[in-house]
């Protein structure tokens, strides 16, 4: 059996503010933005530059029970983790596009990490995962096949 997460859903309030910001700020590609008419509301997603796996559909809170969500997905805890193959170089490159880094680069037995806020305020980790680490052997092996 093979199975994989394909999408998760991240509360926005505004689809086009978020485009930019994921698109600009931080290089993601827009992988697809489709309007659905019959739910008046878009279908959008964005993908980290070469990623493969998992992507991010933007979703407009619709309700204003989604909208307390925004930028508190996960109650104040690191949200999402973006991997990078050059920490340095995003680092740098997300400093010089205004992204907001609330600890700073750390070294940890996994890797090197930094933990920024998206335009809403949902923590993020930016870490570069040591070779040895258990995903980066995984990763490997299912790109192999």
């Amino acid at each position: 059996m093979v199975q994989s997460i394909i999408h998760i859903a991240l509360v926005v309030k505004d689809y086009d503010e978020a485009i930019e910001f994921y698109t600009k700020k931080l290089n993601f590609a827009l992988i697809e933005d489709t309007f659905q008419p019959e739910q008046d509301k878009r279908w959008v997603v964005v993908s980290p530059p070469g990623s493969v796996g998992t992507t991010i559909l933007l979703a407009r809170a619709s309700k204003p029970e989604q909208e307390s969500f925004i930028g508190n997905q996960a109650g104040g805890r690191v949200f999402l983790f973006l991997n990078t193959d050059d920490f340095w170089r995003d680092y740098h490159e997300m400093l010089s596009r205004g992204i907001e880094f609330v600890r700073g680069p750390k070294e940890q037995s996994y890797g090197t990490v930094a933990v920024f806020k998206d335009l809403y305020g949902n923590l993020w980790d930016l870490v570069q995962l040591r070779e040895d680490h258990p995903l980066m052997k995984r990763s490997k092996v299912i790109f192999l096949v």
